[in-house]
């Protein structure tokens, strides 16, 4: 008996320093971040870093190319952004705890020019991520309980960031839209000489020279 109390108070300590450390303290093991951009507005991301509420940092969470649609019919949109965002291209973020801060630098290789951006995550919007809804997953074809577990970023022209908050079976909430700054290093942080990650693929290219970038849309 001795013994059994003493390894059901071991694991009581073990569960609590879990808990202490954030191990525990999300209803799911990890929350997914992810990216897009506009038709034709093509973006490199040279990182995309996540600071948690316990103030640690996540490096290079995500990096690379973000969710685009070029059609090569030129018949593409890339004003606004949808009513209905998707997830994006991204990954999960392990071992963090909720989002607190988000810095992203990216290349804009539409215009060309880059970018850096500060996103402070709402105390709202971190309540909304444990927040068990019932949605209508369409997939499945039915009702079940869910997570608003997938931070989405749109990046366009102009150095913009639009946040969304969303959930395999829910709805998009408009998190934060925010302007970001020129770096004035260049790509790369000026070791590349100037030179961008991509050349823009002939779809895009071709839609910018012949509608140009509209700035201002979103």
């Amino acid at each position: 008996m001795n013994k059994l109390k003493a390894m059901l108070s071991l694991g009581l300590l073990l569960w609590l320093a879990g808990c202490a450390n954030g191990a525990h303290r999300l209803p799911y093991d990890s929350w997914r971040l992810g990216f897009g951009a506009p038709s034709y507005m093509e973006v490199w991301i040279e990182t995309a870093d996540v600071v948690d509420v316990q103030e640690r940092v996540f490096r290079r969470a995500m990096s690379g190319l973000p969710a685009i649609n070029t059609p090569k019919n030129l018949k593409g949109d890339p004003r606004g952004w949808p009513e209905r965002p998707g997830a994006g291209a991204g990954k999960q973020v392990l071992g963090a705890d909720l989002p607190r801060l988000l810095y992203v630098r990216w290349q804009s290789l539409a215009e060309p020019q880059t970018y850096e951006v500060y996103i402070v995550i709402p105390e709202a919007t971190r309540l909304a991520m444990v927040k068990p809804e019932r949605g209508y997953c369409a997939a499945r074809g039915q009702w079940r309980e869910d997570y608003r577990d997938m931070l989405s970023i749109g990046l366009a022209p102009g150095g913009i960031a639009r946040v969304w908050l969303m959930g395999a079976c829910l709805s998009a909430i408009d998190v934060a839209r925010v302007q970001g700054t020129v770096v004035k290093e260049g790509p790369d942080g000026g070791q590349s000489g100037g030179q961008y990650a991509l050349p823009l693929e002939p779809e895009s290219k071709a839609y910018i020279e012949k509608f140009g970038i509209p700035y201002g849309s979103w």
